[in-house]
């Protein structure tokens, strides 16, 4: 049998087949074959890095309808289908093969059936149809955070939105050698109709871990088909899990301290809990908001961001929270919105702060207000989980090192998610292992409209990761216990709350930029500049100098009666959920590390002293 490129010839028109011979890596040509005679297109578009194919996938994108050119240059929007507007958890799997087991809180099936099914599903799905293939390098190409990856895919705004994701890794392909690793994606949007994907109940999403590749088809919404996104961050962390190394859903970003000092931080936050807004606060700087890759170098924690761009939410982008952004989403400049209202080619969404439009265009399609869909339910002006896509060199508040492929060291790691009731706004952990166990092992969060489901219900979030950890969870804690051994300088770690309420329930004890002021805080303590008082949950700021911070950050007058109800120790909540984690742990993960019930069982024991002493609900100034 000739070898797969001599094959390709019978594929690839001369200008593809020769893009491809570039690359002197035989599985690439095998994965390109195999995709092409699987997904049957009518030609093959290889894209390279060159300004001129990348300009092409953007114009084909709204050629074929599956953008539409808004009044603003540059700008474009997007729709998905009514019910294919969230990541499909359900249908997204792990395929196993025999012998082998994962975790049991994943979702998976044999591998043999699963790869039947979707690559039947697959089979000829592209007829008529041109194959994108693409190359892109996640982090900085040819450093030591690099992973080449390469995504076939009949959909042009999947492509255009890579573009604007991913840094070019084409000429990085043409450098691999013959036993390179690399991830792979196959994507179709299946039958559609108006360029919407129609069979969503046939929706899958299929990880085949043990030859690194996604298969996404029958759905067009980008969180199951740009496949680099959170599908490729499962195949990171067995890479991790086997190399030492972390993949995390962590944002990195700049914090400026006295004396023109920044200090680079880390945060993982589930989805809508204020991961960008925190990333993109004014008067910081941004190398990334939503994937990390982290290693070991001379003694630190070193962070790469594995995109270049953004694929955020954008409910709740207005002028006066997010003014960087929105100023963004103004301007001439390559920009994807997503499920998003238009009205005479000018996008809205929810909480915008704008008068909402009587009419327009939406997801829905023709939309007015009152509408309702075939269940009757009221149809709003633009979706929940609505998005944009932008690159980040639009950013004015981009750092000067975002591109940088030793990486930025890490001083401080945050982890925050939507507790009414518990977490206070901001504490230090009093050690690595207590910050992953207290803070990112113990995450909870309330769902969201990022994954399709019933939203506000409170949801376990570990390392605000549960739906990507894709090796058994009590290993992947084990992993954060074991990675900063032998470092010289390891990060402190940080737990944040946005959304802490009253004990009434009736309102936030927290301002939206209030933010601003905990992170200020973090980087202080990080060089030790700040005093905090021992909680038996962590080090709690002291009063005087949030003032001070309040004062100077926001010109805000910070009350000493808000202070104490804000780090109040509310010990009956916090006994509760310490149990519940624990006992999640024993139900839902074997190989955890004796580690984490010791750390709980020890605050548990420190909040009983706490209460027995001071009562269940005590205010931080009672404590040293």
């Amino acid at each position: 049998m000739s070898d797969p490129l001599s094959r390709l010839e019978a594929v690839l028109d001369s200008r593809a087949h020769a893009r491809v011979a570039a690359i002197p890596c035989p599985r690439v040509h095998e994965f390109i074959l195999d995709a092409a005679e699987l997904c049957g297109p009518e030609s093959v578009f290889v894209v390279t890095d060159s300004r001129e194919d990348r300009d092409r996938v953007r114009r084909l994108a709204v050629e074929r309808g599956e953008e539409i050119p808004l009044a603003t240059p540059g700008h474009t929007v997007h729709f998905d289908g009514y019910y294919d507007q969230a990541r499909d958890v359900e249908n997204t799997k792990y395929l196993v093969p025999e012998g082998d087991t994962l975790d049991s809180n994943l979702r998976q099936m044999p591998r043999g059936a699963g790869l039947r099914e979707v690559r039947g599903l697959l089979r000829g799905a592209m007829s008529g149809r041109e194959m994108i293939v693409r190359f892109f390098s996640l982090a900085p190409p040819m450093s030591e955070f690099a992973i080449p990856c390469i995504q076939v895919t009949d959909s042009y705004y999947v492509a255009h939105s890579e573009d604007l994701l991913y840094r070019p890794g084409y000429e990085m392909f043409k450098q691999l050698d013959a036993g390179s690793d690399f991830f792979k994606v196959v994507h179709s949007m299946g039958r559609t109709r108006n360029g919407v994907s129609q069979d969503v109940d046939k929706r899958r999403i299929y990880i085949d871990y043990s030859d690194e590749v996604v298969y996404a088809v029958n759905t067009q919404y980008a969180g199951n088909t740009v496949g680099f996104k959170k599908l490729a961050l499962r195949l990171a962390i067995r890479k991790a899990d086997r190399e030492g190394w972390l993949a995390e859903h962590m944002f990195i970003m700049g914090v400026h301290g006295p004396g023109g000092r920044k200090t680079y931080f880390t945060g993982a936050f589930p989805s809508a809990c204020g991961k960008t807004s925190t990333a993109m606060i004014q008067g910081e700087t941004i190398v990334g908001d939503d994937l990390a890759y982290l290693r070991k170098r001379d003694g630190r924690v070193w962070a790469a961001n594995v995109e270049r761009g953004i694929f955020g939410i954008i409910r709740g982008v207005n002028a006066e929270e997010t003014p960087i952004l929105w100023e963004v989403l103004h301007s001439p400049g390559e920009v994807i919105f997503s499920n998003v209202l238009v009205v005479d080619g000018h996008p809205y969404w929810l909480r915008d702060n704008r008068e909402v439009p009587e009419e327009g265009i939406n997801f829905a399609g023709r939309w007015r207000r009152g509408a309702r869909d075939a269940e009757g339910n009221e149809i709003p002006h633009a979706h929940r989980n609505a998005r944009y896509t932008v690159p980040l060199s639009s950013l004015p508040n981009i750092d000067e090192r975002a591109e940088d492929p030793q990486g930025v060291p890490i001083g401080g790691v945050i982890y925050g998610g939507r507790d009414p009731d518990t977490q206070v706004p901001v504490k230090e952990a009093f050690d690595w292992a207590h910050g992953v166990i207290t803070m990112g092992a113990a995450l909870e969060s309330q769902t969201t409209a990022a994954t399709l489901g019933l939203e506000g219900v409170r949801s376990f979030q570990p390392f605000s990761n549960i739906d990507f950890i894709s090796i058994p969870l009590g290993k992947y804690v084990q992993n954060h216990l074991a990675f900063v051994e032998g470092l010289d300088h390891p990060p402190k770690v940080f737990g944040v709350n946005y959304f802490l309420r009253d004990y009434n329930d009736e309102r936030f004890l927290n301002e939206k930029r209030d933010k601003a002021v905990w992170l200020k805080w973090m980087e202080l303590r990080v060089h030790g500049e700040v005093a905090a008082i021992r909680a038996p949950t962590g080090l709690f700021p002291v009063y005087d100098d949030l003032k001070r911070l309040f004062q100077s950050v926001l010109d805000k007058d910070y009350r000493h009666e808000d202070y104490v109800e804000q780090f109040t120790v509310r010990v009956p909540e916090w006994l509760h959920k310490t149990r519940l984690i624990r006992s999640t742990y024993e139900e839902r993960a074997p190989q955890t590390p004796r580690t984490l019930f010791d750390v709980l069982d020890a605050q548990e024991q420190r909040l009983k002293d706490a209460q027995d002493e001071f009562g269940p609900y005590i205010s931080p100034e009672v404590f040293p």
